[in-house]
């Protein structure tokens, strides 16, 4: 009796693939920063904007770049490169990001693209790393390594 034969007389039913593991995947937008290559996940990027003037405030901590008036709304911009350490952007690139009912715009170097990130390959972040904004890092099949971007914590910055 034939491979073939066991089939059709099993009815015909294809062996299960129930087992296969599910692979979960969040899409990521990725940007550069001073260097880095960062991810920030796709659902909380709100919208992409260059041009605009950026008030600045008194009083304020210096990574605290300014406000902007995006469509009546006002939205404070945070300069990662100040926020880590590193100089000033002068990049005039924005995203701006939502957590909960809360929005901030980031500048950043360059947006770079949108890619699929399977959840359970991302790495934790070393235990002594001084950069508080990442929340995980992942292996690009490009060789490259992306830092997963924290926005909650840096919603507790703002």
């Amino acid at each position: 009796m034939t491979a073939e034969d066991v089939f059709f007389q099993s009815g015909g039913a294809a062996p299960e693939a129930d087992n296969a593991p599910v692979v979960q995947t969040e899409k990521y937008l990725l940007f550069l920063s001073d260097g880095l290559l960062f991810g920030v996940p796709a659902a909380a990027v709100v919208e992409i904007i260059t041009g605009h003037t950026v008030t600045r405030l008194p009083l304020v901590p210096s990574y605290i770049r300014g406000i902007i008036n995006l469509r009546g709304q006002i939205i404070p911009i945070v300069d990662i490169r100040c926020l880590l350490g590193h100089g000033d952007c002068e990049s005039d690139c924005m995203m701006i990001l939502q957590s909960d009912d809360t929005q901030v715009g980031i500048l950043v170097d360059q947006v770079q693209k949108m890619v699929d990130i399977d959840t359970s390959s991302l790495l934790p972040v070393p235990p002594r790393s001084s950069n508080e904004l990442v929340c995980g890092m992942y292996s690009l099949e490009e060789g490259q390594t992306m830092l997963a971007f924290d926005c909650q914590r840096l919603m507790e910055h703002t």
